[in-house]
């Protein structure tokens, strides 16, 4: 069986870090994801999905990524219950994150825009190095 789940979004607020009683970080925050689709109205509908990080990485998680960071994660789907003040069983799904990926620059103000920092090279040669010299390639040096 596989229970696999990657997502892109955004931090609908900031990550909520707290320690259980053996000492055990657990960071706990909402990813909102864009639908694929748009509704009547032409606007882009987005879900928001409950996730939930252990360990040295939920305190890695907190100090990172706030409301509107763009994150990407990787975890799988787990659903738990509990019985509630008033008797009621509550069933609740989440994803347990296993890892997680920066998705724009810390500089980035969190609107969609992304401004990367790495060095341009503006050759149209692809293929070209640094000075914008072309790379002597043999048929020896390809793998098929």
């Amino acid at each position: 069986m596989i229970n696999r789940v990657v997502l892109t979004g955004r931090l609908t607020r900031d990550v909520d870090l707290r320690y259980t009683q053996g000492g055990a970080a657990v960071a706990t925050f909402n990813l909102a994801v864009d639908r694929r689709f748009t509704n009547q109205q032409g606007e882009r509908e987005a879900d928001f999905v409950s996730c939930v990080i252990w360990r040295k990485p939920a305190e890695n998680f907190a100090n990172f990524f706030h409301k509107g960071s763009l994150v990407g994660i990787e975890g799988r789907i787990q659903t738990r219950n509990y019985e509630n003040k008033q008797g009621q069983r509550v069933y609740v799904t989440e994803v347990i994150v296993e890892n997680f990926s920066f998705l724009e620059s810390k500089n980035s103000t969190g609107n969609g825009s992304y401004q990367n920092n790495w060095p341009q090279n503006n050759t149209s040669d692809p293929f070209a190095n640094n000075a914008g010299d072309p790379i002597d390639i043999t048929d020896d040096d390809l793998p098929f």
